[in-house]
């Protein structure tokens, strides 16, 4: 994992350490409530269309799928923390089917947090991880160039 932070804040370490805790214990651990509770606002504001808004929101939507994807796991390659925002590289592996084979959906999570290190509103773009002979180029969409 390549992960972008001034050791020197504080805060912006909290923040980060924060949000690598709720995907872990949210999706990894499979207990998005405990997660939720401990990681976000009651008052959540979520842009993906496809999550429902508030805490109660995230933890429904996590919580089916931690239970329907025996395999739905995150694995974060890059993370960036400043000030109030942190921003993760992730591949969600089995988030709609639990083939073994399936290569995930690659996301980048942006979360703002508050005071206290919890999130408060979150974003994100998501996409499909190609199989490597559909991809137009052999870089990788979680390897390093450079």
């Amino acid at each position: 994992m390549i992960v972008t932070v001034d050791p020197n804040d504080a805060k912006t370490v909290r923040n980060k350490d924060n949000v690598l805790a709720l995907y872990e214990q949210m999706i990894n651990q499979k207990q998005s409530a405990e997660a939720v509770s401990r990681y976000t606002v009651p008052d959540y504001v979520q842009h993906n269309p496809n999550v429902p808004d508030f805490a109660a929101g995230l933890v429904a939507a996590f919580g089916k799928t931690t239970r329907d994807r025996a395999r739905f796991r995150v694995v974060v390659h890059r993370i960036i923390a400043v000030g109030d925002y942190v921003w993760a590289h992730v591949n969600f592996l089995n988030l709609f089917t639990d083939d073994p084979g399936d290569l995930g959906i690659a996301g980048v999570d942006i979360y703002k947090m508050n005071a206290e290190g919890q999130a408060v509103e979150h974003w994100d773009v998501l996409q499909p991880v190609p199989d490597a002979t559909q991809a137009a180029h052999a870089n990788g969409m979680f390897s390093s160039g450079r």
